[in-house]
């Protein structure tokens, strides 16, 4: 069987939400795109580059705000 993986971003929206932040103060924050926070609202894949940037403007860590799922196909 082949495993696939599905990328959610769903702690770093909760992350957002408890620190009274939105998307676009993330963006400014991270020095992010606009391209960049809507493929990651879709669950699209980022470079890690990017997880990084966000990672070091929420003092955070990596598992704070991604999860990767994986199931069989």
């Amino acid at each position: 069987m082949e495993k696939m993986y599905h990328i959610s971003y769903d702690r770093l929206w909760k992350l957002l939400i408890d620190k009274h932040m939105m998307k676009k103060d993330l963006q400014k924050a991270s020095s992010l795109s606009t391209n960049v926070i809507t493929k990651m609202g879709k669950g699209e894949s980022v470079t890690l580059e990017t997880l990084a940037k966000i990672c070091i403007a929420l003092q955070c860590k990596l598992s704070d705000i991604v999860e990767i799922h994986l199931k069989e196909v």
